[in-house]
């Protein structure tokens, strides 16, 4: 059986031999005539995966290494047959590190404490419940805003809890979350239609009921926020600050949204080694239970040794918010990634989107906290709790 699988997908080659012959293409790349006589796709979200591409093939399985689904064409495989699976959650903790990795990064450029601020997380799924967590840890007040989850919950829990999710707090409205939110970081999904439609969430009237001077972060979907509303909203000093990891029409971003973002990434917030590989692991297994056969491979043996093991801070004199931003950015420059995303964007929209995609193939290796050991010299309890729940060891 041939199986073609997309590149930015650790170990795949190694993963599909097993179950036929496995042949690499870059995503974006894959064209109807490469899929006519494959059985299996494994891809990413650069693919666009429906009608025109399959029509007229012998593709039975569609497996995306990735959280979203919006590339996939899930109508038209329900009428063709064709049997799909995502990875919900593989990269959930990549993405939370780089929101921790931003909001540090924004505290040092603007002298911004962030112990104390409210922070509104909307969509608090495999994402944004480890959002959550990180800006608990980080002292932070936590809103959340999730209308499907929040229906959900309030179907199966007791009268008594109705009102509490996991994560020991209540959901909040829209307008709650924006009326007292410092910070705002979205984590929703795509969706189109229908009551909890995220195309343009983020729009003129979504900035005008903000906090003024609100810092808008967005590791979602670039179409979740409408571009001009957002520049409008700075222009206002209605928004203050901004991180980008998607970009609406991506990878043919908007160059001046760029010029006005704090950082700007090229959708890489969930490329964490660890993240990437899981994403390959969970499309195997599913390909696996398709054929019913064993999933025998396993990643572990070929996983390398942690970029930094071992980092040992003195901590006498200076903040806890200091020390942590030295540590994390010895594990993830932010910086870099928002360095290398400026450097690459030319004025002509073909050569931009080419450089935005290389930026995601070729980026480098980057691990997460929990591989790495953190020793503190004359640190408090508060600190070390703060480390615990950042995830390092």
């Amino acid at each position: 059986m041939k199986i073609i699988c997309a590149t930015n997908m650790p170990f795949v080659l190694e993963a599909f031999s097993t179950l036929g012959e496995a042949r690499i293409l870059e995503g974006r790349d894959i064209s109807a005539a490469d899929v006519r006589d494959a059985g299996i796709l494994a891809l990413r979200s650069t693919t666009q995966v429906n009608r025109a591409l399959l029509e007229g093939s012998q593709v039975r399985f569609v497996g995306t290494a990735t959280i979203g689904t919006d590339h996939l064409d899930l109508a038209y495989f329900q009428e063709a047959g064709i049997h799909w699976c995502f990875a919900p959650g593989c990269n959930a903790n990549s993405v939370s590190e780089y929101i921790t990795a931003a909001l540090l990064t924004l505290g040092e450029r603007h002298g911004i404490t962030l112990e104390g601020k409210t922070i509104g997380v909307i969509g608090v799924g495999n994402v944004g419940s480890r959002v959550v967590k990180k800006a608990r840890a980080l002292g932070m007040r936590v809103l959340m805003n999730d209308p499907p989850r929040e229906r959900a919950e309030s179907r199966i829990q007791n009268p008594e809890s109705r009102s509490q999710n996991e994560e020991g707090n209540s959901f909040v409205s829209l307008e709650r979350i924006l009326a007292e939110s410092d910070i705002m970081s979205v984590h929703v999904p795509l969706t189109k239609e229908g009551p909890d439609k995220t195309v343009h969430l983020a729009d003129g009237d979504f900035f005008s009921r903000a906090r003024k001077g609100l810092i808008f972060l967005n590791a979602a979907r670039g179409a979740v926020v409408d571009t001009p509303a957002l520049l409008k909203a700075l222009d206002s000093g209605q928004v203050g600050h901004v991180v980008l990891d998607t970009w609406e029409g991506e990878p043919k971003y908007r160059t001046d949204m760029l010029a006005r973002v704090d950082i700007g990434t090229p959708h890489i917030a969930g490329h964490s080694f660890e993240g990437k590989v899981m994403g390959t692991v969970m499309v195997y297994r599913e390909a696996c239970r398709f054929l019913g056969v064993p999933a025998t491979w396993s990643h572990e043996p070929l996983m390398p040794p942690a970029l930094v093991r071992r980092v040992e801070v003195d901590v006498a004199g200076r903040s806890d918010e200091v020390v942590l931003r030295e540590v994390v950015r010895k594990l993830y420059d932010i910086e870099a990634d928002d360095r290398r995303l400026r450097d690459s964007a030319v004025a002509d929209d073909a050569l931009r989107a080419k450089a935005f995609d290389r930026l995601r193939k070729d980026y480098p290796e980057r691990r997460e906290f929990q591989y790495t050991t953190v020793h503190l010299k004359d640190a408090s309890s508060g600190l070390r709790a703060k480390f615990d729940g950042l995830g390092f060891l």
